[in-house]
């Protein structure tokens, strides 16, 4: 099942993402819907209103997701690219919610800088709440997966030895387009890539994954209760604009691609932030 939150002359609308139709649940977005305990039943049985799928206005998947976790240096050829050691323990820094945007939505470049850069990301989005998580219950929790480009905005990032502030720009992260519950996948790895004005500077498998889904959720949840809507980004792999000599970054214009196989793609067109 694929589930989405679109945008609606009435505003914002859950919806079933059929082969031929997107069905409204009746919750106002993917997050609401979530948090009914029996929402994949629910969403299953959903006869709401119909929009056709040509032109559908997708809003993030989740528009105001309670947290927003990234999950750094998680890719073997992406540590090994940036010259570091393979981790301990997950590298974890946060995102805001005003830095998503939907899968077909513009994104901004802060004029602030010249050093924009790409990251495709398995994300992971919590279906219920869970807290100090078996490995058992930590897949349980999870309602399914999604794209997210955690574009990082480099020389910000690397001020301090904090992540944040290059990491939570508004209107910067595309999420979506959808939700793909985890029995639409089939096992093993799936092909990540990032596609940067026609060229693929990304292409990688979570089979390249230091911390699985599973270990994420079991790992974070031993920090705090995940719950319904939240987002867990589990890291890129290696092909960063940062990395390359010399390095490549995103300008006004550049058309950007995130792709990870069986969940979907984000088309983004990158433009610069307006002057103040």
């Amino acid at each position: 099942m694929r589930l989405a939150t679109i945008r609606t002359a009435t505003g914002n609308r859950a919806v079933r993402v059929d082969a031929d139709a997107a069905v409204e649940t009746g919750e106002r977005d993917v997050r609401a819907l979530l948090e009914r305990p029996d929402w994949a039943d629910h969403a299953a049985a959903a006869d709401g209103p119909a929009h056709p799928l040509d032109g559908l206005d997708y809003a993030p998947l989740v528009p105001s997701p309670e947290k927003i976790i990234c999950v750094g240096l998680n890719y073997r050829d992406h540590v090994q690219e940036m010259g570091n050691q393979l981790p301990e323990y997950p590298t974890v820094f946060a995102k805001f919610p005003p830095a998503l945007v939907g899968a077909y939505d513009d994104i901004v470049l802060p004029r602030a800088s010249k050093a924009v850069d790409w990251e495709v990301e398995l994300t992971v989005v919590i279906g219920r709440p869970v807290r100090h998580a078996t490995p058992r219950e930590a897949e349980e929790a999870i309602a399914g997966y999604t794209v997210l480009n955690d574009v990082s905005v480099r020389d910000f990032q690397r001020r301090t030895s904090q992540f944040l502030q290059g990491k939570t720009f508004e209107r910067t992260t595309p999420l979506g387009p959808w939700l793909v519950t985890p029995d639409e996948l089939p096992d093993g790895g799936w092909e990540v890539c990032t596609v940067v004005d026609g060229e693929t500077m990304q292409r990688s498998s979570t089979a390249e994954l230091v911390f699985s889904p599973v270990d994420l959720v079991v790992y974070l949840s031993a920090i705090v209760t995940l719950n319904p809507g939240d987002v867990i980004a589990t890291g890129t792999p290696g092909g960063v604009g940062h990395a390359r000599k010399p390095p490549r970054y995103l300008t006004d214009g550049t058309q950007l691609v995130t792709r990870i196989d069986g969940i979907g793609e984000c088309r983004n067109t990158c433009r610069l932030e307006a002057a103040p």
